[in-house]
C-alpha cells in the first residue's frame, strides 16, 4: 500500500553510502594481516559497495545483498559488527512505506542477529535485535515527517488554487452576467428606442473595461508583482453601488444594513462576494422582479440575508460554482452559510459569519 510519498535517494549520496561502506568494511582488512578469508572479503566488500551504489534504483535487492554481504563478513570476522546493516535498513524504512518494509526487518534480524546467535552470544545478539528496530523506526519515522510535509504543501497548493478559482469566479461571473444582460436588452430596444440602446452598450462597456481592470489586478497580485497598485477591496460600503449595477441591469434591489460596529475588512469582502455572487444568480436565472438585502451586525456575529421573488427553485447555476464558492467563504471565515427556495417563493441566501470579537 502506497502512502502517496516519493523519497528520492540522490546520485551523490549514493556514491557517498558506497564509498564509506569500503571505508569501514576495509578496517578488517588491516586489522586481520595475513587471514585466509580476506579474499572473499574483499569480495563481499566490493558487492556491497556495489549494492549501496544501486540502492536508489533498486532498493529491495540492494537492500538484500547488503544484508547478505554484512551476514558474510560477521561470520567471517565474528568481532566485526553489522553497522552496515543498520544503515540500509534505515535507508530502505526510509524509501518505502511501512506495509512494505516489514519483511526487511525481518530478513535484517536474520542477518545481524543469525551469526552472533549461531555462536551462542545470546546477549550480543539482542544487542543488533534492539538496534535494528531502532534503525528500522527511525527510517520509518523520516518517512512519515516527510509525508506529512509533502502533504501539507499539497494542500497549500490546493487552497490558493480553489482561492484563486473563487476570485476568478467573483470577479468575472457577476460582470459577465451584467454585460449579457444589457447587451440582450440593447438588442430587444434597438428599433423601438435607440438612445436607450446605446446606453445599454454603455454600460455593457463600462461594465466591461471594470472586469478588465479588476482582472488585471488580480492576476498581477498573484503573480506577486511588486508594482501592483493598493487598490481597494470591496467592502460593505459598496453594496449600494453593487445595488445600482443591478438596477441598471433590470433587477432592482433593496439594500438594509441594521447595527453597527467595525468589521475587518476580510469579512467585509466575503460579505460583498457573497451578496454579489447571490444577486448575480437571481440576475441570471430566477426571473425575478425584486430582490432584498439584509446585513445585519450583531453582538459576535454578521448575518447576511439575500431574498428574491423568482421561480424559487434550483437552477443549475445555483447548485454549480457559485453556490459552493459562497460556502467556501463562509465556513473559512468560521461561519455557515445556507441557500434554498422559500416556501411563500422565491430564493433565499443566508449567511452567518462570526467577528473577531467572537473569535
Amino acid at each position: 500500500m502506497s502512502d502517496g510519498y516519493t523519497a528520492r535517494f540522490p546520485q551523490r549520496l549514493r556514491g557517498l553510502f558506497a564509498a564509506a561502506s569500503v571505508l569501514v568494511s576495509s578496517s578488517i582488512l588491516l586489522l586481520t594481516p595475513g587471514t585466509p578469508s580476506r579474499v572473499p572479503a574483499v569480495g563481499l566488500i566490493a558487492v556491497q559497495a556495489a549494492a549501496f551504489w544501486w540502492l536508489g534504483a533498486r532498493p529491495a535487492p540492494a537492500t538484500l545483498i547488503v544484508l547478505a554481504a554484512s551476514a558474510g563478513l560477521q561470520v567471517l570476522f565474528p568481532g566485526f559488527g553489522p553497522g552496515l546493516a543498520f544503515v540500509v535498513l534505515c535507508t530502505y524504512a526510509w524509501l518505502r512505506p511501512v506495509a512494505r518494509t516489514w519483511w526487511v526487518l525481518a530478513a535484517a534480524v536474520v542477518a545481524v542477529c543469525g551469526p552472533a546467535a549461531g555462536r551462542g552470544r545470546w546477549d550480543l545478539a539482542g544487542l543488533w535485535l534492539a538496534a535494528a528496530l531502532l534503525a528500522w523506526s527511525w527510517g520509518a519515522l523520516a518517512r512519515a515527517r516527510g509525508a506529512r510535509r509533502q502533504a501539507e504543501r499539497r494542500q497549500a497548493v490546493l487552497e490558493e488554487r480553489a482561492r484563486i478559482a473563487r476570485e476568478l469566479h467573483d470577479v468575472l461571473s457577476h460582470t459577465v452576467s451584467v454585460m449579457v444582460v444589457q447587451a440582450a436588452a440593447a438588442d430587444d430596444v434597438w428599433d423601438i428606442d435607440a438612445a436607450k440602446a446605446r446606453e445599454g452598450l454603455r454600460r455593457t462597456e463600462q461594465a466591461g473595461r471594470e472586469a478588465l481592470a479588476e482582472l488585471r489586478f488580480f492576476l498581477r497580485t498573484v503573480r506577486g508583482e511588486d508594482d501592483v497598485p493598493a487598490e481597494p477591496q470591496p467592502a460593505l460600503s459598496g453594496l449600494d453601488g453593487l445595488a445600482a449595477t443591478m438596477a441598471g441591469s433590470g433587477l432592482p434591489v433593496s439594500v438594509r444594513r441594521e447595527g453597527g460596529g467595525e468589521v475587518a475588512p476580510g469579512t467585509q469582502l466575503s460579505v460583498y462576494r457573497i451578496v454579489q455572487e447571490a444577486l448575480t444568480n437571481t440576475l441570471r436565472h430566477a426571473r425575478a422582479s425584486r430582490a432584498e438585502v439584509l446585513v445585519r451586525i450583531e453582538s459576535g456575529e454578521i448575518l447576511v440575508r439575500v431574498r428574491d421573488d423568482g421561480s424559487g427553485g434550483g437552477p443549475p447555476g445555483r447548485d454549480g460554482h457559485g453556490l459552493l464558492g459562497m460556502r467556501e467563504r463562509a465556513e473559512l471565515l468560521g461561519g455557515t452559510l445556507r441557500a434554498g427556495p422559500r416556501a411563500e417563493g422565491g430564493f433565499e441566501v443566508e449567511a452567518r459569519l462570526p467577528t473577531p470579537d467572537a473569535a
